[in-house]
């Protein structure tokens, strides 16, 4: 588990899912709030709730670490 716990687990796993289906779509823009991505990594299938993640995290821009930020950033993530 990433440093952090389970909490920083969690954000693995969903900028692992916005990778995925930003490599697939080539945008992440138009995400359905209700999608769900399937993640396979070194500890199983997981199902991420891409939409409601992405949400998240846009609502959360404020109290974001730095480095959770750029690395949405680095994705393209549109903040609005």
């Amino acid at each position: 588990m990433p440093a952090g716990g389970a909490r920083a687990a969690a954000f693995e796993r969903g900028l692992a899912a916005a990778r995925q289906y930003l490599q697939r779509e080539g945008t992440l823009e138009g995400v359905p709030r209700k999608h769900t991505e399937t993640v396979i990594d070194e500890t199983g299938v997981t199902e991420v709730r891409l939409g409601i993640w992405l949400t998240n995290q846009r609502s959360r821009r404020g109290s974001l670490s730095p480095e959770r930020a750029e690395a949405l950033n680095e994705l393209g993530i549109r903040w609005t």
